[in-house]
């Protein structure tokens, strides 16, 4: 749930509740008093006696002034219509008994038996001071006695008998300790939602905070673990996702400089080779030792291949520089995949068979295969594939086959040689930059070590893969995949 479906819930419930305990409240009031909320006032502040009665228990003394004054008022009809006319107000109704015999039933009360026997006895004259309570048709019915001596020395008994609901007895027993039970509800729940709510957004604030801490001691090895789906949690897993990438970027950037360093080093080393070569070429021109123009002319072709060499090394790591910034354009334009094979196809088997290297093709596509590609910069890819096969071609009878073909929305273009081919050990490097399989960095036989890494950057621009497959002493596979521009799967 959300943090702002969560306070509206809780800040409802803090309105509802209370809402709720007060209609309650108001309900068992009106039930207690019938409306009359004055009665609370006698209720509970009040010297009467425990259910304070008020209106029956002043009945009941007038009747006892009387009976004081005339002890045959009780057989007065007019005497007892009014007293019945006062206790109808308060529903409630009078039973009078003389010698064992009831002389007056109201008329609310007669025909009730059960009424009749649960009668108290005699016992003094006076009145009692507290209530009686018998249950009677789940009812309690509550009784206010009055006894005095005839003059004939009879007892009589006068009752003042008042039925009420069993819910408002207890209602009107309980209400003190219920009404204090819903106050400590109403406050623990104010005090549970609140310490929850908090609890729920300042927990992962602080678990937050401590990961900011964290981070700014350049500590990364730690982890914010909040699986939650509120505002909080998400800020939780997103600031998890940041620190697991700066930790990767910091990584990267050691791993950067550890390239960096072995860039210098290695081109250090490519460079140094020639110059070396060229430095000593001039010594022996300025010492004389090239002493006849066949000479002279030897070292000064060889002073210029070496100073071509580095030219060249210069302009490929320039170029792949440029790749792996991603700082070089890409001039993309829909080419026809059989076409553009077939014409380079044409060009290498001439420069090939030239150089006494059997050159085979099998072109499997249809002449409307066509994918985005930068001709001139897919061309290098190609020459360095060409290239690296005739430098490591090492058998009489050598041979480098192109196929091609179309799968599954993707173009695969595969080179194969039988040259030496490459150990398992360093199959995967050789697309690394200044990788040579053999470690002597002898450029007459290794190259730069940058004609694979150019040849992958360029395909990764134009949307594809390259891989190799080798067996040692055999041969090497170089394979191409490029996603056709009219495919279903692969399109640009």
């Amino acid at each position: 749930m959300s943090i702002r479906m969560r306070l509206i819930w809780s800040y409802a419930a803090m309105l509802v509740v209370p809402l709720v305990v007060i209609l309650l409240t108001a309900l068992l009031l009106a039930v207690v008093s019938g409306g009359d909320f004055q009665y609370y006032k006698k209720l509970y502040f009040s010297t009467a006696e425990q259910f304070d009665f008020d209106d029956q228990y002043r009945l009941l003394r007038e009747i006892k002034r009387a009976t004081e004054r005339n002890p045959q008022v009780l057989s007065d009809s007019e005497f007892l219509k009014e007293i019945e006319t006062g206790l109808q107000s308060v529903h409630s109704g009078l039973v009078i008994r003389q010698g064992g015999q009831l002389t007056y039933v109201s008329d609310t009360l007669r025909g009730d038996e059960k009424l009749a026997q649960s009668l108290p006895p005699f016992e003094r004259a006076g009145i009692r001071d507290h209530a009686l309570q018998i249950t009677e048709n789940n009812k309690i019915v509550l009784f206010f006695q009055y006894d005095y001596l005839a003059p004939d020395g009879s007892n009589v008994s006068a009752f003042i008998v008042t039925r009420t609901d069993p819910f408002v007895y207890w209602i009107r027993e309980a209400f003190p300790i219920l009404f204090t039970v819903l106050i400590v509800i109403l406050v623990l729940t104010h005090l549970l939602l609140t310490y929850f709510v908090s609890r729920s957004i300042i927990r992962p604030l602080r678990t937050l905070r401590g990961a900011a801490m964290s981070i700014k001691n350049g500590d990364l090895d730690f982890e914010v673990d909040m699986n939650g789906r509120d505002e909080i949690s998400q800020l939780g897993q997103a600031f998890e996702e940041m620190r697991v990438q700066l930790k990767h970027s910091i990584r990267l950037q050691l791993q950067y400089e550890e390239n960096r360093k072995e860039l210098v080093s290695n081109i250090s080393h490519d460079l140094k080779t020639p110059i070396t070569t060229i430095r000593g070429y001039v010594d022996g021109l300025m010492d004389g030792v090239a002493d006849s123009p066949e000479k002279s002319a030897k070292y000064m072709q060889t002073i210029a291949d070496k100073a071509e060499e580095m030219d060249r090394l210069i302009d490929e790591l320039f170029l792949y520089s440029k790749l792996d910034l991603r700082s070089i354009p890409f001039n993309f334009e829909p080419v026809r995949l059989r076409e553009f094979m077939e014409d380079w196809s044409d060009e290498m088997k001439f420069d090939l068979e030239k150089a006494g290297i059997a050159w085979s093709e099998t072109i499997r596509l249809r002449d409307s295969d066509t994918v985005l590609m930068d001709r001139d910069k897919f061309k290098r890819v190609l020459g360095n594939v060409i290239q690296n096969s005739r430098k490591y071609m090492d058998k009489a009878d050598k041979r480098i086959a192109l196929r091609t073909l179309a799968s599954d929305g993707k173009a695969v273009i595969e080179i194969e040689d039988n040259g030496q081919g490459i150990e398992a050990e360093a199959l995967g490097s050789i697309f690394e930059r200044f990788f040579r399989a053999e470690q002597s960095r002898n450029s007459g036989s290794g190259g730069s070590g940058l004609g694979l890494a150019i040849a992958r950057q360029i395909a990764l621009g134009h949307g594809g893969t390259i891989e190799a497959a080798s067996e040692f002493g055999q041969g090497t596979t170089i394979r191409i995949i490029l996603p056709l521009a009219d495919g279903e799967k692969g399109q640009r």
